[in-house]
């Protein structure tokens, strides 16, 4: 399968690369990044290029058997100001616009679209699998918006949207910034610590993205977490184990809100999230559970 990859030199484009080459699949990567062809490795296609603007590459993607849209500005890469708010909805909701209408133009048969927890909004204990209305608040509308804007692709393509958790990885990611104060003897959860974070380990959100290419059942949402959803406080604890360190130090709610402003909300909303549809699929994940799937990161 030719596979045009977009994203690919992120955190999880450059395992999900790895692994597709790994499978025998040919991939072609559109990248923003200048030194993009020195961070993928050797067999990939490398095209320079945005995918929120045209070019060149739209012809690439209309040649290839598969597309996975994974490019999109960081969430938590700063505070949410209004021209970040513009940068995260223009660089998600623009580039899949135009991906979808190349698709829809004739090429691929499959787009896996990234998309986000982040729809489900902050709910509480409220079991949250694919059928789960969508939330409230800006990263929800955005969410919305982003799994939008790739709907014109279904008229001619099997289009799976990639619903992802908090992704711990051994390099890059949310756990080497979770796992430093812990290390400083100053971990502990974040607020209250009774807040659901749904997580998933980097082989299995891979996993789930070979998933939705390769099983012509996949359609549709896809949640990416592991089935073994946890609290903060869970989560914190189980740093302290594995890293044998004490897990009694809490972020006060009101010292994220000073220091993130907006962004806080989603470091402290609550997101019951379940993977059903991967389940009813046989997906087997490799880390069901989150203290296996720290040690296999931190050892």
């Amino acid at each position: 399968m030719h596979v045009f990859l977009t994203g690919a030199t992120g955190l999880v484009g450059r395992a999900l690369t790895g692994a597709l080459l790994g499978r025998g699949h040919v991939v072609t990567a559109l990248s923003r990044a200048k030194d993009a062809p020195a961070r993928l490795p050797p067999g990939v296609r490398h095209l320079a290029g945005d995918p929120a603007e045209p070019g060149p590459w739209e012809e690439h993607l209309a040649r290839a058997d598969a597309c996975v849209h994974l490019a999109g500005e960081p969430i938590a890469a700063g505070r949410w100001t209004q021209e970040r708010k513009r940068r995260l909805v223009e660089s998600r909701v623009r580039s899949t616009e135009r991906v979808a209408a190349v698709i829809r133009a004739g090429g691929p048969e499959v787009l896996v679209s990234a998309s986000a927890v982040g729809l489900y909004g902050s709910r509480g204990d409220e079991v949250l699998d694919e059928a789960a209305a969508p939330g409230q608040g800006f990263l929800a509308e955005l969410c919305r918006a982003w799994e939008a804007a790739a709907l014109p692709a279904r008229e001619r393509a099997r289009v799976v949207w990639l619903r992802t958790g908090i992704v711990l990885a051994a390099h890059g990611g949310a756990l080497p910034r979770l796992a430093r104060p812990f290390r400083l003897f100053a971990g502990g959860p974040l607020g209250r610590g009774d807040s659901w974070q749904p997580w998933i380990h980097l082989a299995d959100e891979v996993g789930l993205l070979l998933l939705a290419l390769e099983d012509a059942r996949a359609e549709g949402a896809l949640n990416a977490c592991a089935p073994e959803p946890a609290r903060s406080r869970d989560l914190a604890r189980a740093l302290g184990r594995v890293l044998s360190r004490p897990a009694a130090l809490p972020v006060p709610e009101a010292a994220l809100r000073i220091a993130l402003g907006e962004l806080a909300s989603v470091v402290l909303a609550s997101q019951r999230m379940v993977p059903a549809r991967a389940l009813a699929l046989g997906y087997r994940f490799r880390f069901p559970e989150l203290e296996g799937a720290l040690r296999d990161l931190l050892r």
